[in-house]
């Protein structure tokens, strides 16, 4: 099975073909193709590919299913005894894909 390690919006993600993925938002469409180009590695059974830092000409494909919003997390800061306290909520954006083919 070959797998590959590829970075988006900062994070490394480990994908094999027909993974589905959240990533940080990207601006396509859903049903929209996307390509991954910063691959670091490839490894596809006992082959492995390592690049310094990426792999020159290698490149991930994959398709957006939706784009949206996690799930809100509380933000509560507090100073004790001084009566300050704020409280704030957070939804972080997120696209959803499905990987297509993996080009090395």
């Amino acid at each position: 099975m070959k797998h590959a390690i590829i970075v988006t919006g900062g994070k490394q993600y480990r994908v094999a073909e027909g993974d589905v993925i959240f990533v940080e938002k990207l601006d396509v469409a859903a049903g929209e193709s996307v390509k991954f180009d910063q691959v670091l590695a490839v490894v596809d059974g006992e082959t492995a590919v390592f690049g310094a830092p990426v792999i020159e000409g290698a490149t991930v494909t994959a398709n957006v299913v939706k784009s949206g919003k996690s799930a809100k997390i509380r933000v509560f800061k507090m100073k004790p005894k001084k009566g300050y306290h704020r409280t704030q909520g957070h939804r972080q954006p997120y696209t959803k894909v499905q990987i297509e083919a993996i080009n090395a």
